[in-house]
């Protein structure tokens, strides 16, 4: 079961229409696709979240050479430092680098033992994973012209309910005037029922606005603010003057048990340098009471992995982000797992469960050439706030 060479490719997926955010507006994504072949004919597939990582793992993946698949500890040790910070490189970026090619050692492991990956991780607890029906204010796009007002996106909500059944929402706050926001959510309270509704503001208010958009936002009942304000501390300013949970896609277990906030760590699958060590870290924050979940905005491939470690972990209950639905393209064969009355069924192939379509790779590494690497923000609508101002 030994490396035999490693390849990666930057892709590009667009949305169907370009999605606002508290720091801009973002029309694709660009991530890196790995692909890790063995001696055994099997090729596993992993992904790097944030943009093009190619280069790196390209030359993480020379010093890999002849490993055995199943030693990801002796992998690691030959492509990280073993220090958190160092001046000479970005120990961040390395990991997530590495994350990738983990995960698709992980991949070619369960292919080559004819099995799906939650198998090897212990098994299934369920077949099927919760995920949320996401909304905010979408810029017209290649396919859709898009949600520019409280009311179009409280129509959207209702309709995705009436054609896919969906279960509960979560979305985009922090974007424009407080007041047609509050507007928004009273609507989408109305569109939705009594179904769970969370917030992102992507860290997007100052604690005294926050306060001032969740006093007035609590009213319609939400589950969850993930990132209301930019550091736990200022999150756990907010503590008394809601009931609502918040989450944050910044990982800090040991400050999160010592302040008592955020309550729910959301985050991917290379963040923490890969499956072994996020499951490592699901299980930490299972012991301090501290919730997880994951968050969406891959293609195929990596959205396969975390289908199958949710799939696995036990302590995963809250629905998971996703952004499936506004994609415009993906790179797999079985097509992105939109959800439908809520959930999508975990993969039940072997490794993840999914296989690169060619062409569409082809396709998608060439929006990469042609149109560079995403995110990048639109800055010409004035509507909407620039990278990193918050109110």
């Amino acid at each position: 079961m030994k490396i035999t060479s490693i390849r990666a490719t930057p892709v590009n997926i667009p949305y169907t229409a370009s999605y606002v955010f508290s720091h801009g507006s973002i029309k694709s994504l660009t991530k890196t696709i790995v692909e890790v072949e063995t001696d055994q004919g099997a090729t596993g597939l992993g992904e790097v979240a944030d943009g093009n990582r190619a280069a790196d793992v390209e030359k993480m993946g020379e010093t890999l050479i002849g490993v055995d698949i199943r030693e990801i500890n002796t992998a690691e040790r030959r492509c990280l430092p073993g220090i958190r910070y160092t001046p000479w490189g970005n120990v961040a970026g390395m990991r997530r680098a590495f994350g990738g090619i983990e995960m698709a050692m992980w991949d070619a492991r369960a292919r080559i033992e004819e099995v799906p990956l939650h198998v090897l991780l212990g098994g299934a607890v369920r077949s099927e994973i919760a995920l949320s029906e996401y909304f905010g204010y979408r810029l017209p796009g290649v396919s859709e012209k898009g949600e520019q007002t409280p009311e179009e996106v409280a129509e959207y909500c209702a309709r995705m309910i009436e054609e896919h059944g969906a279960t509960n929402f979560e979305g985009k706050v922090a974007t424009v005037d407080l007041d047609e926001e509050v507007r928004m959510i009273r609507l989408i309270r109305e569109a939705i029922g009594d179904r769970p509704l969370k917030l992102d503001a992507n860290g997007g208010w100052t604690v005294q606005t926050a306060r001032d958009a969740i006093r007035r936002m609590d009213d319609y009942v939400i589950h969850y603010y993930e990132e209301p304000v930019e550091t736990y501390e200022e999150m756990a300013q907010l503590r008394p003057f809601t009931r609502a949970n918040f989450s944050t896609h910044v990982m800090d277990l040991p400050k999160a048990v010592r302040l008592n906030c955020p309550d729910t760590m959301v985050t991917n699958l290379v963040e923490m340098g890969g499956i072994a060590r996020t499951v490592e870290f699901i299980r930490a924050c299972e012991q301090f009471d501290v919730g997880f979940r994951f968050h969406s905005g891959e293609t195929s491939v990596a959205s396969a992995a975390y289908l199958q470690v949710s799939a696995a972990m036990e302590h995963i209950r809250e629905p998971s982000q996703t952004l499936f639905r506004w994609y415009a393209d993906d790179v797999c064969n079985e097509g992105t797992p939109v959800p439908k009355n809520g959930v999508v069924p975990v993969p039940t192939g072997p490794g993840l469960g999914v296989t690169l379509d060619q062409k569409a790779m082809k396709r998608c590494h060439e929006r990469f050439l042609e149109e560079g690497e995403f995110p990048k923000t639109d800055n010409n609508n004035r509507t909407y706030r620039t990278h990193f101002t918050r109110i």
